[in-house]
């Protein structure tokens, strides 16, 4: 291993390619800081920046291995650009799930787990259940509306047009009002789920 840490990038794939492992072992290594702490800037939780590296480095050995590399002398910027994309990526699939956070910075709708636990862990989710509940009753019919269409119905916003007569750009604004307004009464109540 350490004598690849001094060869060039270019090399070490071309070693990896003829089937020595270490190689990319030693590639990993020497870039893993940057591409890793851009993946968190970008992200800002450690977990997921975690995931995302590990996809990079697999669609970077599947793309070596395929013989689809052809970046030379540019593994860095090849292999951030993959980070890149995947994280947008990842926005892209968040962006399409708005969230509402609870005083622990948790997605309100994960505290609503419905999975067998013990009797206080049950009580609990039900109480958190239930303040969810009475909160989205206050919401606006239309309001409250999309967001049961989207969070417990899991539609689309496009079904969710369909199903109330009105536009998706209409839907999305009722969603975010309505997440605004949730986020509002959960500040003014003081409420944590």
């Amino acid at each position: 291993m350490n004598s690849l840490t001094n060869l060039p990038d270019q090399q070490l794939i071309n070693l990896f390619m003829s089937g020595e492992a270490s190689a990319l072992e030693a590639l990993i290594i020497r870039h893993k800081d940057k591409i890793y702490t851009s993946i968190f800037l970008l992200v800002k939780d450690k977990y997921l920046a975690e995931d995302i590296f590990q996809d990079v480095f697999i669609r970077v050995i599947d793309t070596i291995r395929s013989g689809r590399y052809t970046e030379e002398g540019k593994f860095l910027p090849w292999a951030m650009r993959i980070a890149h994309n995947l994280c947008v990526d990842h926005f892209r699939k968040v962006k399409r799930t708005p969230t509402i956070k609870t005083g622990d910075d948790r997605d309100i709708f994960e505290v609503i787990n419905f999975s067998e636990d013990g009797v206080d862990r049950r009580m609990m989710q039900r109480q958190s259940h239930d303040r969810v509940r009475e909160m989205l009753d206050r919401l606006p019919e239309d309001q409250r509306e999309v967001i049961i269409l989207r969070h417990y119905a899991e539609l689309s916003f496009k079904e969710i047009a369909t199903l109330t007569d009105c536009s998706i750009n209409t839907a999305l604004g009722r969603m975010r009002y309505g997440l605004i307004n949730l986020r509002k009464m959960m500040q003014e109540k003081q409420i944590a789920l």
